[in-house]
């Protein structure tokens, strides 16, 4: 868990708007050492920042289909992504190739959500993507240099202020509004999934650490279950096969997800909640570090289903 906190928060920094740049120097001959570099700017992306009455402020990112300034006519809908510094990049590339111009995937609008300013991702995810301030044990899965517990106002905000500037600039399908998330992201799906289904209509779930604070999310469930007949959402759930600890792998993981996962969406089909679709996938001789390109591939794909038929190269 604290691996998968470190790479989402040193993977990469994304530039502002469109078109791909190098420093001019760089075509010239003289030393790459000796040459100042330019960022990579990725081409159709644009950000903007939101600010948060608390004192906040988070940057936005957005990719655009290639169709989008085509057909002014038409609406498009969303995904929203967590930990966007890995995942923003990721699903645009997946989009753009495995999508073959809407023959794979139908066209989409993809949001980026990235850490608070001036925050690291770890400090900025840790906080915001888990709803409660854990009890700790010694040697347990968190940090003492994080602070935890502010997804009920995060899931706020994005309500309140994100959302509505997203559909105010762009041309969204607010009917069909898609989110994902991994690990600590994949939680905070799961707690805005029990606490505000109607967000999003879809949740893609991956590797959720639903260990956090001795199962809350399984309490969570419980009290939703009490009061709710209804969960209008379609959840996709997918986990690593290798999310579970084994007797010969003293360095793997600590936590059985793979477990957690199945019994998570066993429960809720078991519920009967009306409106409910579930589908939880276990990715054959994936880990935690590595399942989610899969993941989210798979899930693009059944989402948003192409024109088709299916090229596959």
């Amino acid at each position: 868990m604290k691996a998968m906190r470190n790479v989402l928060g040193t993977m990469m920094v994304l530039a502002t708007t469109g078109g791909c740049a190098l420093h001019g120097d760089a075509l010239r001959s003289t030393p790459a050492a000796a040459v100042p570099a330019a960022g990579v700017v990725l081409p159709d992306t644009e950000s903007w920042s939101v600010h948060d009455p608390a004192g906040r402020d988070y940057p936005i990112w957005v990719a655009l289909p290639a169709s989008y300034a085509q057909h002014p006519e038409r609406r498009y809908p969303v995904l929203f992504v967590t930990d966007a510094l890995y995942s923003f990049p990721l699903v645009r590339s997946v989009r753009n190739l495995v999508g073959q111009g809407g023959a794979n995937l139908e066209d989409f609008i993809l949001v980026g959500l990235p850490p608070q300013q001036g925050l690291t991702s770890k400090q900025s995810r840790s906080r915001d993507y888990t709803p409660t301030q854990p009890q700790r044990t010694a040697d347990d899965d968190y940090s003492d240099d994080v602070v935890y517990g502010g997804a009920a106002h995060y899931r706020d905000f994005l309500a309140t202020h994100v959302l509505p500037a997203v559909d105010a600039r762009y041309r969204t399908d607010p009917a069909r509004r898609s989110f994902a998330g991994h690990s600590y992201g994949g939680l905070f799906g799961t707690y805005v999934l029990l606490t505000r289904p109607q967000m999003f209509q879809t949740y893609i779930l991956s590797s959720p650490s639903l260990w956090f604070d001795g199962h809350y999310i399984d309490r969570l469930e419980q009290d939703y279950a009490q009061q709710h007949r209804a969960l209008p959402a379609r959840v996709l759930l997918a986990i690593g096969s290798e999310e579970t600890p084994t007797p010969d792998a003293a360095d793997g993981p600590r936590n059985d997800m793979v477990r957690d996962t199945q019994a998570f969406a066993d429960r809720l089909r078991q519920r009967g909640y009306q409106g409910l679709q579930v589908d939880n996938r276990v990715v054959p001789a994936e880990d935690h570090l590595t399942v989610y390109p899969s993941t989210l591939t798979r899930a693009l794909l059944q989402v948003y289903p192409g024109t088709g038929p299916y090229n596959g190269g």
